[in-house]
């Protein structure tokens, strides 16, 4: 009988690591390098990573130290921020003061002059000239009469307080009361222009019957 044995044999595995010309020893050496080889790889790799994630740490730090630094330096510039504008609000304060007791001062006399060029013959009320004829397009009644005589009308009393001013005269008829108002509204320096109850009276010297008027207006300067 023929034994046939299919178990490797010994002497096999040897004449196998020594065809590769390599010992058993020599193989887990190899082996060994390889591994470490990759695991230094590895490594390397993981520092190369924290060193770029560390250098990106730095950038913004550094970033954010530098935004910091500006908002300490905007906070110290406005430190003292609430009493700058109490400053200014007392600025703002004392020049309106001024304003107010300039316009006090010049104001009234403004209006007065106003008033005599408004009762002064061949002259009229301070308006914009594209007012006026605008106005003599849309209302000619509205518009003042050139040749009215003002000396039909003169003034007896001014009085002012709060930019309110009353006025009260006499006219010949109630025409000339009716231009004067029309003057008056017309100015620019008179709105609200209101004629209160007027009534006729007997001039003692002259014996004429004339017209006793007031009137209320605001005044703007």
């Amino acid at each position: 009988m023929i034994r046939v044995n299919l178990l490797p044999q010994k002497r096999d595995g040897k004449r196998t690591g020594a065809s590769l010309g390599l010992s058993a020893s020599d193989a887990s050496q190899a082996w060994l390098l390889i591994v470490l080889g990759v695991l230094v790889l590895e490594i390397v790799g993981l520092i190369l990573f924290h060193k770029s994630r560390q250098d990106e740490l730095d950038r913004i730090t550094r970033k954010n130290q530098q935004i910091q630094s500006n908002i300490t330096d905007i906070q110290r510039q406005i430190a003292n921020h609430g009493d700058i504008k109490n400053q200014l609000k007392e600025l703002r304060d004392r020049e309106d003061a001024i304003g107010k007791l300039q316009s006090a001062r010049t104001g009234p006399t403004s209006t007065m002059i106003e008033l005599s060029r408004v009762l002064t013959p061949g002259r009229g009320p301070t308006t914009d000239r594209d007012k006026l004829e605008q106005l003599k397009r849309d209302d000619p009644q509205a518009v003042p009469n050139p040749n009215w005589d003002a000396r039909r009308l003169w003034l007896s009393a001014y009085a002012e307080q709060d930019r309110t001013v009353k006025l009260s005269g006499l006219a010949r008829d109630g025409e000339d009361v009716s231009e004067f108002l029309r003057r008056l509204a017309l100015s620019d320096f008179f709105y609200e222009v209101k004629l209160l109850p007027a009534s006729k009276v007997n001039d003692e010297r002259t014996h004429l019957e004339l017209v006793k008027f007031e009137l209320s207006a605001k005044v703007r300067y």
